[in-house]
């Protein structure tokens, strides 16, 4: 019978001539999706058997992540802030850089609850998620708000234009028993019978269009609509900074994820909005600009967030 180390030495030889540029965690990831142990099982334990059902199981997902398929995909399953989200074709897989945007949507919502004494009777923080996809935005923002208990305190929309992607992010949410506190709606941006909101959290396609066929084979398998940013990667989001004015509430912010090198061109589209307005860049993890802050100039704010 085969044992772990056998199956991963030969899986990470034919991954890596594939193409693949993470072809040990791929072996190892799918190899513990194919037995149904967590990878660092599969890590701790080469000596191991593999019977036959799950080595069969391995190889078909292997001949899949050759033909370029992404793990998540395979696996049905992708990590987010904590968070195990189903993931198929039907929305992008979440990116770890995402995770910013959540972290940073936490601290804001958490300023606002506590920052001044909130009197009986005061209206919840609005919160809306544009372009949700699999929901794992307004879903690990709900479950960290509901761990710090303010979760009845504050209102989520999540929107999407996509009817099936939406349907798999209310499967998300059923998930992870949140369900009855985020609201999925199937719209272009923003609804219109929504708002205005306190907070807006959008997580767009930013990737200018002639570099998208030039991405790694495996984003070939996601909605292209989630990808495509028009010809210079901003069309959706100079769509929805164009909306703010109307959308957000006074003394409002906007988080607005962008590629590493969008900051100069999304200050510029908020600075030409009517009214005057702030836009700060802040770096991901890895030090590349990565989120956009954009709030109305005159709003005066302390506490440090």
């Amino acid at each position: 019978m085969t044992t772990i180390g056998e199956l991963l030495k030969s899986s990470t030889t034919r991954l890596r001539a594939s193409g693949s540029e993470s072809a040990r965690l791929d072996a190892e990831l799918l190899l513990g999706w194919a037995i149904g142990a967590e990878r660092t099982a599969v890590i701790a334990h080469p000596d191991a058997p593999v019977g036959a059902d799950a080595a069969t199981a391995f190889e078909a997902a292997l001949v899949r992540r050759e033909a370029g398929e992404p793990v998540a995909y395979i696996r049905g399953i992708k990590e987010f802030h904590g968070l195990a989200f189903e993931v198929d074709r039907r929305a992008l897989i979440p990116r770890p850089e995402t995770e910013l945007l959540v972290s940073e949507a936490e601290r804001e919502v958490a300023w606002r609850l506590t920052s001044a004494p909130r009197s009986p009777g005061t209206p919840n923080v609005r919160i809306v998620d544009v372009g949700t996809g699999s929901g794992a935005v307004a879903i690990a923002l709900a479950s960290l708000l509901a761990a710090r208990r303010m979760l009845p305190e504050v209102t989520i929309l999540a929107v999407d234009s996509s009817a099936d992607a939406l349907a798999l992010a209310r499967e998300n949410a059923v998930g992870h028993a949140v369900a009855d506190t985020v609201e999925f709606v199937e719209a272009d941006l923003l609804p219109a019978t929504e708002g205005p909101f306190d907070l807006i959290l959008a997580n767009l396609p930013y990737i200018p269009s002639a570099e998208v066929d030039r991405l790694p084979v495996a984003a070939a398998f996601e909605p292209r609509v989630a990808l495509d940013g028009g010809p210079d990667g901003l069309a959706v989001i100079r769509r929805l900074v164009a909306s703010l004015p109307a959308a957000l509430a006074a003394g409002g912010s906007a988080l607005l994820e962008i590629g590493f090198d969008q900051g100069p061109a999304v200050g510029a589209i908020v600075a030409g909005l009517p009214g005057g307005w702030s836009c700060r860049i802040q770096a991901d993890l890895s030090g590349r600009p990565r989120l956009a802050h954009v709030e109305r100039a005159a709003t005066t704010r302390t506490g440090g967030r």
